[in-house]
């Protein structure tokens, strides 16, 4: 890497200073070790916080003692991100110092799973180059990552207003986001010099998102939501005006600066699709494989089980499509008569898009009832699905979820990105919402929120491996449970949506280990797996902005089923579903590697 600035060495030995005496303190507490433990965890939670005030304020945390973390945005500036590289240090070497001895069974899982965390942000960290999406990304700036959308979206719909002080925090975010688009600017520029910018069609979408965004103030969003809000509420002070300043003055000349670089990099840009071409672009995408999946997997094996995997999926949908009178063609092109079937397509406007929301909200409501014959524990929050805001959705994934509020304050969210309607037929809604809602992420990660017996760090991590492994069960357990008795085309659409994770598997891979195109990645899901060109093309984009995140599902979703065959073997009559999941859920999010532990010592002992 290259030498630190002073100022970032000072901000680096500032943060190691500040958690010294914590972690000495922790170390050195009269009681069990788990307590021991826990208070170090305490420590780094809320050192986390304070480095990440958007966090504290989607986790309904910045209050109380953390109020002043309202005010802020994390500081991405070189300064904060070598803070952000001392800090995970510091934490790491607490953690690898930390006398385990007497921890309990549960402690051991806690403390492996975040030291798991810190092990594997070293290895990303030591990367000269990235920024962060679903995982981590060679790029600072692109249609997935930057600041540019992510502040926006989180000050209209996380940043609370429902007071005076609200408002003046909401000001004051404001006023720092033109710096930090600024910060992301000079990465940019950064990694540029290193050789690393994104390929011209990821620059191509960007720019398209940011023009849409650098908007005049009257038509902003930040302004036109915070106008809303705080009208809402009664309160009458000048805010408008004064977000209207820092707009013009702070936040439209810093868009006009990002944009500029966007624009004289996508002149030079390369059509490259994978990271393999950068230096150091193989070692980055084994590590970002490895951070993701939390397997141990290589690409060739994982390249392998996506295509070994895809064909006894397309096996099954061949079945199904010719009992519904699709007998012609290869499963692709079937997959893609069924899709462009006029019957099965909303109307591509904003009343067929309200219809398509609408419709998986029922979904949602019609799984509820059954999930207590699968699980011994339910979240106590709300869930609700709603649309992809639309000036984000050229570059947005096709669905995503976001959890609720700690304090249930705001609901657990499913976004379904209808750029498109004829990418989102009705037949394949019905598994995006038991992967997104119910019994899928929302399931797991409320009950890991909820869980009285994890610690509160434990509670809000996440691996993507456990995560979207989970999730494409969900699909799997929806099937199960019969949401699909009467519905045979969604059942079609289920197993569509299995096809895909495996073709994940096989153009990830393919992109950042095999050298493929752009081109040749979208040709593989429209021939395999019946997609649209143009919701290919999004998928690939997101790949090559987040390499390795797309194979943790199918390779998540290996894991958990060959953790339920092996319950089911050794316990036989004495099995129970409801058991293995609160087994496999009860312990909190984990790497796959250690949710294999854990499965098996519940084996073991419920056999002894």
């Amino acid at each position: 890497m290259p030498p630190l600035s002073r100022r970032a060495v000072i901000a680096s030995t500032a943060s190691a200073a500040l958690l010294a005496p914590v972690i000495g303190r922790a170390q050195n507490v009269a009681g069990p070790a788990d307590e021991r433990l826990n208070v170090l965890f305490d420590a780094f939670m809320q050192e986390d916080l304070q480095a990440r005030p958007e966090s504290a304020t989607m986790l309904g945390l910045d209050k109380g003692p953390n109020a002043a973390l309202r005010h802020r945005l994390s500081d991405n500036s070189e300064a904060g991100l070598a803070a952000g590289r001392a800090r995970n240090a510091s934490q790491l070497k607490a953690l690898e110092g930390f006398d385990a001895q007497g921890l309990s069974d549960a402690a051991k899982v806690n403390r492996d799973s975040v030291l798991y965390t810190r092990r594997s942000t070293a290895v990303i960290d030591a990367f000269p180059f990235g920024g962060g999406g679903y995982g981590p990304s060679p790029y600072v700036v692109s249609q997935q990552t930057g600041v540019y959308q992510q502040v926006p979206e989180f000050l209209d719909t996380k940043h609370p207003i429902q007071t005076a002080d609200d408002a003046e925090a909401y000001l004051d975010r404001m006023a720092a986001y033109g710096g930090a688009l600024d910060n992301d600017t000079a990465r940019m520029e950064h990694d540029a010099a290193l050789g690393v910018s994104p390929p011209d069609f990821i620059l191509d979408v960007a720019l398209a998102q940011m023009t849409a965004t650098r908007t005049s103030a009257a038509e902003n969003l930040l302004i036109r939501s915070l106008a809303r809000r705080t009208a809402a509420k009664g309160l009458t002070d000048n805010y408008v005006e004064r977000a209207t300043r820092i707009y013009d003055d702070k936040i439209a000349p810093a868009y006009d600066r990002q944009i500029a670089l966007a624009r004289k990099l996508r002149a030079g840009a390369r059509h490259d699709a994978g990271v393999g071409q950068f230096k150091d672009g193989a070692a980055f995408y084994a590590a970002a494989l490895k951070a993701t999946t939390t397997t141990a997997f290589t690409p060739d094996e994982v390249h392998k089980i996506g295509l070994d995997q895809g064909s006894e999926i397309a096996s099954r949908i061949d079945a199904l499509l010719k009992a519904q009178g699709y007998s012609q063609g290869t499963v692709g092109e079937r997959l893609a008569a069924l899709t462009n079937d006029p019957a099965q397509v909303y109307p591509d406007d904003d009343a067929g898009k309200a219809q398509a929301i609408a419709y998986c909200n029922d979904r949602l409501a019609a799984i509820r009832p059954r999930l207590p014959t699968r699980f011994k524990r339910l979240p106590p929050y709300a869930f609700e699905v709603r649309r992809v805001p639309a000036n984000l959705e050229a570059g947005a994934a096709a669905a995503f979820s976001q959890g609720p509020a700690l304090d249930g304050s705001r609901p657990g969210l499913v976004y379904v990105n209808l750029h498109h309607s004829s990418d989102w037929p009705k037949w394949t809604l019905a598994s995006v919402i038991y992967h997104e809602g119910l019994p899928g992420h929302q399931l797991e990660g409320g009950l890991a929120l909820s869980n009285p017996n994890l610690p509160l760090i434990r509670k809000t991590m996440g691996f993507s491996g456990y995560a979207e492994g989970w999730a494409l069960y969900a699909e799997q357990l929806a099937d199960e449970m019969g949401m699909y008795e009467h519905d045979p085309l969604s059942r079609i659409g289920y197993l569509q949506a299995q096809l895909f994770r495996a073709g994940r598997c096989v153009v990830d891979t393919g992109i950042h280990h095999l050298g493929w195109s752009r081109e040749k990645a979208i040709a593989y899901f429209v021939e395999t797996v019946g997609y649209t060109r143009d919701r290919s093309a999004l998928e690939v984009e997101r790949y090559c902005v987040n390499p390795g995140q797309a194979c943790s599902y199918k390779l998540g979703h290996t894991v958990w089923i060959r953790a339920r065959a092996r319950a089911e073997t050794a316990l036989g009559a004495r099995y129970d579903i409801k058991d293995f999941h609160e087994t496999g859920l009860g312990c909190g999010r984990v790497p796959l590697e250690i949710l294999d532990g854990v499965v098996d010592r519940w084996i073991a002992r419920s056999v002894a």
